[in-house]
């Protein structure tokens, strides 16, 4: 199965084909607030890319959140589009997840030691919250100290791993190093989601129909407040 992923819930923006799991090609950028303007060009490339290779798209892959509200909304509104316009199927996958893929790539290539090992995905929230998956579930924190998050766990899982590492990361992590004790709790830094580990994900989700694709939405997690802009001459 061939798909197009797409990544957009944080400053860097990606797109990348994947063939059965496996990266073929990917484009990335970490330059910020530039999503509307650099993802159409990568998706042209891609397909383009696909056709000389002679690979069909079967269906994309939409990283559904939770992250930037302007980043889903954008990733979103492109996935779409090329679903009609391709006439295939769309299929969401959670932002973490993607984020973990990235994680375990990273780790495994740097020989990291993660037996026993309990990863702590992290995407900014803005000011000391996090979006952070404990026990598989999504949930907005406010990291105070460790036990904001090890509280939280629905099944005791992390609560009760006295001895178990912890290893966090994403935009959201480096705010909470000063928090968070060293001696169980390992930051491993520059890791974002990235298209290219999206077709890792796909594998026992259900595709969106043509119906349920006109009724997407991104996973936001929290409602989106609008605030009074503080440019000059905005109101």
């Amino acid at each position: 199965m061939t798909v197009l992923c797409i990544e957009t819930s944080t400053a860097v923006c990606s797109a990348a084909i994947c063939q059965d799991g496996a990266p073929v090609k990917q484009f990335i950028t970490g330059e910020g607030a530039n999503h509307a303007r650099l993802l159409p060009r990568y998706i042209e490339q891609l397909l383009a890319f696909a056709r000389e290779q002679q690979l069909p798209i079967d269906a994309v892959v939409l990283s559904e959140g939770p992250g930037s509200y302007t980043g889903l909304r954008i990733g979103t509104s492109t996935a779409k589009g090329l679903c009609y316009g391709l006439n295939i199927p769309l299929i969401p996958v959670p932002t973490l997840e993607v984020l973990c893929e990235a994680a375990k790539s990273k780790m495994s290539n740097d020989t990291c030691q993660m037996a026993n090992g309990i990863l702590v995905p992290m995407i900014d929230a803005r000011r000391m919250e996090v979006y952070t998956m404990i026990d598989g579930e999504t949930k907005a924190v406010i990291v105070e100290h460790e036990d904001s998050l090890l509280s939280l766990s629905p099944k005791d899982g992390l609560s009760t791993l006295s001895e178990a590492v912890y290893y966090y990361f994403g935009d959201g992590a480096a705010k909470c190093q000063s928090v968070l004790p060293g001696a169980r709790w390992h930051y491993i830094p520059d890791i974002v989601p990235e298209a290219q580990y999206m077709g890792r994900l796909i594998a026992d989700r259900r595709p969106l129909t043509a119906n349920e694709i006109a009724y997407y939405e991104p996973y936001y997690l929290k409602e989106f407040i609008a605030a009074q802009s503080h440019v000059k001459g905005l109101k």
